[in-house]
């Protein structure tokens, strides 16, 4: 009796064991969703650093000596091509204006009396020469001085806006002095870099005309309202930094861009056949980039890749992963290596449907 009790006893704790022991391993084989990566055509943005310039920017100089006499502008002012801006005290350009002129018509009454003389054979025909090389040169010193005193007044010379005005009314000047700045901001340039690499790959694909165009990012972070397009790309790249400067040209109407501002150039890159993931089935370890991949076996393994271009929730695969690969797409933060998991097989397209694609 007692021996039965026992074998009973032993069979009801081998099934007890047994059954726990398969609510164990059923426990611990865990549900993951598991995906393909996905081949696709695709764009993303590259955003380059620029420098951005006014269409035209030139300084306004004094072009003669003398004490500023009349502001005819103020700052940030916009004016047009022939207003004028300063006028240069003209008294002294003035008087030598007046007497070249006086001179001049002297020596135009000398020379007409010589050739009156010199018609009727009184004087000689060298004598009507050096009158006249007189006249000549007494008109050659009007001009200078007429020019000269048309220096004093000082205009713009084109349609723009006013910069910082350096000096006060009554400030002495002297030639050469630099008065202020215009701008003619109608147009802006936007000049940034790319490397060797970037260079042959742009002009690879820049046979398409659409390829051209260019968006402008703001400081801010606000996208310029206008499309530009590349114009000009330099002639050497430059041998410390291995790079070479490309130039585009933005419309800006409402004169929002002034020279000297900074900004991004985004230039829009088509890829072919683009091997993607969703960023959420990586995870990084000292600067590298894995994935787990799933075996025949339904066991995962760790695995790194190398990545090509980061867009918004999504990696574009260089190398370390094929399109047959699975790879887990949750539970990145709980399952561990070598761990046999319960898959569950989604689409990629249904994954990359649920990601907010938003190119960068």
């Amino acid at each position: 009796m007692k021996k039965t009790a026992f074998l009973l006893s032993l069979c009801a704790l081998t099934y007890l064991t047994s059954c726990t022991n398969k609510k164990k391993e059923e426990t611990e084989i865990a549900e993951y969703t598991v995906t393909n990566p996905v081949i696709k055509d695709t764009t993303f943005t590259k955003e380059y650093i620029a420098q951005i310039q006014s269409l035209q920017n030139v300084e306004i100089r004094a072009q003669e000596k003398g004490y500023l006499e009349t502001l005819h502008v103020d700052e940030g002012q916009s004016v047009k091509s022939g207003q004028l801006l300063f006028s240069i005290m003209p008294n002294l350009y003035q008087a030598d204006y007046l007497k070249a002129k006086a001179d001049a018509r002297v020596a135009e009454i000398e020379f007409q009396n010589t050739k009156t003389l010199a018609d009727k054979n009184i004087v000689s025909k060298s004598e009507l020469a050096m009158s006249k090389a007189k006249l000549d040169g007494a008109n050659a010193d009007l001009a200078m001085a007429q020019t000269h005193l048309s220096f004093t007044k000082i205009t713009a010379p084109f349609d723009g806006t006013i910069d910082r005005i350096l000096f006060k009314k009554g400030s002495s000047i002297d030639e050469g002095t630099v008065l202020t700045k215009i701008s003619n901001n109608k147009e802006i340039y936007a000049y940034f870099n790319m490397s060797e690499v970037e260079y042959l790959d742009y002009k690879a694909r820049a046979k398409n005309d659409i390829n051209n165009n260019a968006g402008l990012l703001l400081s801010n972070g606000d996208k310029f309202n206008h499309q530009g397009r590349i114009e000009t790309i330099e002639s050497e790249f430059d041998n410390e930094t291995g790079n070479i400067a490309f130039r585009a040209k933005f419309p800006n109407s409402e004169l929002l861009l002034k020279n000297g501002e900074t900004g991004k150039v985004q230039l829009t890159v088509p890829l072919k056949n683009a091997l993607m993931i969703p960023q959420k089935a990586t995870f990084e370890i000292q600067d590298k980039i894995y994935v787990y991949v799933m075996d025949k076996d339904n066991v995962v393994h760790s695995r790194n890749i190398v990545v090509k271009q980061r867009l918004s929730n999504v990696y574009i695969i260089q190398s370390g992963l094929s399109a047959n690969d699975k790879i887990l797409v949750d539970g990145i933060q709980t399952v561990k290596e070598d761990e046999k998991i319960k898959p569950k097989v989604v689409s990629a397209n249904e994954i990359f449907n649920t990601l907010e694609l938003i190119k960068q």
